[in-house]
């Protein structure tokens, strides 16, 4: 159980609408994500669950962690990293539960260009648990249906568009390499068995995620690297 004062002592979030934005089959939500507009542009949020506040550095925990090195995922099942209460219970970002959070806050202008970074220990409460379906849903299809179902978060989605391809051609015009490949899908049977493999689906709601989590591992390396060289 988190301690009031260790809520207390990080940035409370909880009232912005953060959601996840995963496959259907998700098992854990380790990061979400919100935009809003300012006066200058836009405000990123990506917000990662913060597992070191769980997991002591040189513990028994932490030695098995470190030996697995990353969780494992397979067409019906994932092998975990850290144990299921961590993995899928106070480490994921379930919807409508506190939870500790690292946050990248990130700051653009009106051309999608960064003009500030920080970052910050917080506590969310993610208002609602997406997928990359219902999504599309929302930004592609336009379907009635979704859109009144998520009607209050319908203009996030559209501001996380527009700023995604913001993102996108800023780095294009870097000189980036958009490695977009298929992937495949294990399509299996009622025994568990491999009955076929299909093209995944990729739509804008993939992108979305990609391109926020891109920037929020360059804000991150920008900061090391500022305070590496002094």
């Amino acid at each position: 159980v988190v301690s009031a004062d260790e809520i207390a002592s990080r940035t409370d979030l909880r009232y912005l609408p953060i959601v996840t934005i995963d496959g259907e089959r998700a098992r854990d939500f380790d990061d979400a994500v919100y935009v809003r507009k300012t006066d200058a542009g836009y405000e990123l949020y990506v917000c990662i669950a913060d597992v070191a506040y769980y997991v002591s550095p040189a513990t028994a925990l932490d030695q098995e962690a470190y030996s697995r090195g990353a969780s494992v995922y397979f067409p019906d099942r994932a092998i975990p990293m850290l144990p299921e209460a961590l993995s899928n219970g106070i480490c994921s970002l379930n919807p409508h539960e506190d939870r500790l959070t690292k946050t990248a806050c990130i700051e653009y202008n009106g051309k999608g260009e960064v003009v500030g970074t920080r970052f910050f220990n917080s506590v969310i409460r993610s208002r609602e648990r997406m997928t990359y379906t219902d999504v599309r849903r929302i930004l592609v299809d336009r379907d009635p249906a979704t859109i009144a179902r998520y009607a209050e978060l319908v203009p996030q989605f559209e501001l996380m568009e527009e700023l995604t391809l913001l993102i996108f051609d800023n780095r294009k015009a870097r000189g980036n390499l958009d490695f977009d490949l298929p992937e495949a899908e294990i399509i299996l049977d009622l025994q568990g068995m491999p009955e076929n493999i299909v093209r995944a689906e990729r739509n804008i709601a993939h992108r979305i995620i990609e391109e926020f989590m891109i920037v929020a591992n360059e804000a991150v390396a920008a900061g090391i690297s500022r305070a590496v060289d002094g």
